[in-house]
């Protein structure tokens, strides 16, 4: 028979039926069969499950990017209206406020407002009488830059050119640096959707490079060989960077700092320890010191661990907040040159300067996110002026000006928007640890409640403050669910220890502290320990898939991403450098210590119903991991459903896609938990 790719079909679900977005090949005939047969339930059930939903308020606005100009008195930022499912604007536009009020100025774009044609990267130039930003070209990898007069007007085309541009940066002689990859066959960075796995898989790949823009065109300086992750200018016209040769998706955590000059690249810093990744380098003023941040890190962009300095003129790194009880999650040099970081120390944010021999010096702290590119902020210099995006659970996105904690709010375009619940900070102890994590209860609830606990991803990563206005989060609380976001062992937020706690045992220790901080709100909060149910995406995906083979007490789990089979996990994903800090070995060399965290392996002790769901070109955590343990669950009798997205990395981003998944997972907890 002839073949057809059809993108929705019917899953026949054990216990019950589905409708999953599964994209297979299939016999003509049989995709005609199903289509019929199904064409009226899947109308059903969508007007079904929109119709349970409670409508919600206006889209939220985010803030992606904030720039400062250097004089503080414009702040330039990326921005755009969420989905109505939440998660990262679709159509993004670049905006220019002046500090002291005014109209705010839309930039025209050439292409208009479309989605994907994306600003990125604004910065100011020296003198702050222009911006510079990239603009994608829809549907391509493809970028432009473009120069901005201060008061968005006169857009003047500087380059076209054939690949991915990011991280624009202006050295101190005016001349313009960045990110290029040229002839890039996706978009950087191993979250987004991979590119088509064919033909040569041993060939040569893109590799992002330091370039300067000069004459209308890009000249290269470092080697053609190193794919470059992060990069600061040196005083003097050369750069330092983290940098490793090969497949930038997945070197990452082999990194090593580099400086760049005319004569090429020499080795500045090579980690001694796999435990150690390297991340945000930055040069100090005077061009002496290097600080980054170091530690164990399981993905690239989710930065934490202690801060080195290491002196440009030769010397050994070294670390300058040993033992410190919180994470490092962004450092920069202040325009007096003292180093800042920003901090998580447990549930507070924490904008500090530091010193080699002293404690930290707290400028601010507060329990809400604050996003800056340096420290958390976006610095004008000489002024004492920055700016940067803040949010919390129950107060919305806005951008921010002032002194450090003297801060006022420049946009209130969010004002008004509310979420229904309370948030709560819940610490307690388990077996040594101090862990922390929050409750967000929702308004009005009487009784005891069913609740949902969301584990991060990562696993080095933190659930922090942040308003998720529309989406899944809003509607579970709408519809009378608590929500409970732990930080367990191998979390930021408790020192470095503490994020290495889950190393060489991951799904163990982690889950113990999960089912400690149950029992911590449980002792808060009226909650209903008959009614648990457990998700997360990523290393959450994992840790639901996994939970559910070592426990009875969650009632339901969505597993979004997840990972049931660390073994062909291994030679499935295109990140496997970054398991070898956390397994002690390859899966080759050591084999049990990834089959002892393998859902799979006890499959046969899974009695709680799991909903699936992937991106089909996931990196990270390719789509036959979710589909092995469905398979699995289906062949036992354990209700179950899966969902692929065709087109979708790591992490949904296609807001059809998002309601869908969205609308799928509520009908799974409502038919478990109520």
């Amino acid at each position: 028979m002839s073949q057809r790719v059809i993108g929705w079909v019917l899953n026949i679900q054990v216990g019950d039926y589905s409708l999953n977005s599964v994209t297979k090949t299939y016999p003509l005939d049989l995709a005609r069969l199903w289509s019929a047969g199904v064409a009226a339930l899947c109308l059903v059930l969508s007007n079904t499950a929109a119709a349970a939903q409670t409508p919600s308020e206006r889209p939220v606005h985010r803030f992606l990017t904030v720039a400062l100009s250097p004089d503080g008195h414009r702040v330039a930022s990326v921005e755009g209206d969420s989905p109505p499912s939440g998660r990262t604007p679709v159509v993004r536009d670049l905006v220019i406020r002046g500090v002291e009020g005014g109209a705010a100025a839309t930039v025209a774009l050439p292409c208009g407002r479309v989605q994907q044609c994306w600003p990125s990267s604004p910065v100011w130039t020296p003198d702050g009488k222009h911006l510079t930003f990239a603009l994608r070209a829809p549907g391509t990898h493809a970028r432009s830059l473009y120069n901005v007069d201060a008061d968005g007007g006169r857009l003047t085309k500087l380059l076209d050119f054939d690949g991915t541009i990011t991280a624009l940066k202006y050295g101190r002689d005016g001349r313009l640096a960045m990110l290029a990859t040229a002839g890039a066959t996706k978009e950087v960075g191993a979250t987004e959707a991979g590119a088509p796995i064919t033909g040569d898989l041993g060939g040569p790949t893109p590799e992002q490079r330091i370039a300067i823009l000069e004459a209308g065109r890009l000249s290269f300086v470092s080697p053609p060989d190193l794919f470059v992750y992060e990069y600061d200018w040196l005083p003097d016209g050369g750069f330092v960077g983290t940098a490793a040769p090969g497949d930038g998706d997945n070197n990452w955590w082999v990194a090593k700092l580099y400086g760049f000059t005319s004569s090429g690249a020499h080795l500045l810093f090579a980690p001694g320890d796999p435990q150690h990744q390297i991340a945000n380098p930055r040069v100090s003023p005077d061009g002496k010191t290097v600080a980054f941040i170091s530690g164990i890190m399981s993905d690239f962009g989710s930065t934490g661990g202690d801060v080195y300095t290491l002196p440009l003129a030769g010397g050994f790194a070294a670390d300058i907040t040993p033992a410190m009880p919180a994470s490092a999650t962004s450092i920069g040099w202040g325009c007096d040159g003292r180093l800042m970081a920003r901090l998580l120390a447990g549930d507070q944010t924490e904008i500090v300067t530091l010193k080699f021999g002293a404690a930290p010096k707290v400028l601010w702290s507060g329990p809400e996110s604050v996003s800056g590119e340096y420290a958390g902020l976006s610095l004008g210099c000489p002024t004492a002026i920055t700016a940067n995006s803040h949010e919390s659970f129950t107060a919305p996105p806005e951008i921010q000006v002032g002194k450090i904690g003297a801060w006022r709010d420049l946009t209130h375009v969010n004002a008004g928007l509310t979420m229904p619940l309370t948030a709560k900070s819940i610490s307690w102890t388990n077996e040594g640890h101090t862990v922390q994590g929050w409750l967000l209860l929702p308004l009005g609830g009487a009784g005891k409640l069913p609740m949902i606990t969301d584990v991060h991803g990562g696993p080095a990563a933190a659930s922090t403050p942040r308003f998720s206005g529309a989406g899944l989060d809003r509607t579970l609380l709408e519809h009378g669910y608590a929500l409970f976001f732990p930080n367990p062992r191998g979390s930021y937020g408790q020192g470095e220890a503490f994020t290495r706690g889950n190393v060489r045992d991951l799904g163990y220790g982690d889950l113990r502290d999960i089912l400690a901080g149950i029992d911590a709100v449980e002792r808060a909060a009226p909650i209903d320990d008959a009614r648990l149910g457990l998700t997360g995406g990523s290393y959450g995906g994992f840790m639901t898939m996994w939970a559910v083979t070592q426990t009875q007490r969650f009632k339901v789990g969505v597993a979004a991403a997840g990972i049931s089979d660390w073994l062909s996990y291994y030679g499935e994903n295109g990140i496997d450098q970054w398991m070898i800090p956390y397994f002690g070995a390859s899966a080759y060399d050591d084999p049990a210590i990834y089959a002892r965290s393998s859902a799979i392996n006890f499959i046969h002790q899974v009695k709680t119903p799991v909903f699936e769901y992937v991106g089909a070109d996931d990196i990270e955590c390719p789509a036959p991991q979710t589909e092995e343990f469905w398979h699995a669950l289906r062949d036992l009798g354990v209700p179950t459903s899966m969902a692929i997205y065709p087109g979708e990395g790591h992490g949904l981003r296609d807001p059809a896609h998002l309601a869908d998944s969205e609308r799928r997972a509520l009908a799974w907890f409502d038919r478990y938990l109520k």
